[in-house]
């Protein structure tokens, strides 16, 4: 279907929002499957506390949505699809090995910087689209993006890497 030449950055802006929303509803699927996979309690409660978090920011999304008067409705992202395809094979091929922390480590901190590339260009645009109160409600979810990201790094650094090195039973 051809698109008019009238589309603007208020489109990109819906855009951006359906695909995240979409995101956000296909981690919240797949946060439980990783937080039982994971062999240390550590890397499972940070999966808890992050689909917690999900399910708030899924919230602050169907707020933005109400701003603009429009219904919270998902379109299909290939790249968050792709993304969680990849956590799968990882829970499949070291399901039981010393190395499924750090891949499922791994995983999410793919699932987290695609989060925070887009909520950084969505925060951005709301601003250009003079929607301070949406810039303030999808920078809340980028800064726990943030924060869930460095919390991954912190495992991933301490523990799980060091845990892969060693060789499976």
């Amino acid at each position: 279907m051809a698109k008019t030449s009238t589309q603007g950055l208020q489109d990109l802006f819906l855009d951006g929002l359906k695909d995240i929303f979409y995101a956000e509803k296909k981690i919240l699927k797949a946060l439980p499957k990783m937080a039982k996979s994971a062999s240390d309690t550590a890397v499972s409660e940070a999966f808890e506390k992050h689909r917690e978090q999900t399910e708030g920011q899924v919230e602050r999304l169907e707020e933005v949505f109400a701003m603009l008067d429009k219904a919270p409705r998902g379109k299909t992202c290939p790249a968050i699809d792709g993304i969680i395809e990849e956590g799968s094979e990882i829970m499949e091929e070291y399901k039981g090995t010393p190395a499924i922390d750090a891949g499922l480590v791994a995983a999410a901190q793919a699932v987290e910087h695609y989060e925070m590339a887009r909520y950084r260009t969505l925060c951005a645009w709301a601003e250009e689209l003079d929607m301070p109160e949406a810039a303030k409600l999808l920078k809340a979810t980028l800064d726990e993006e943030s924060a869930t990201d460095a919390t991954l790094a912190q495992l991933a650094e301490s523990d799980a890497n060091q845990r892969a090195l060693q060789k499976a039973a």
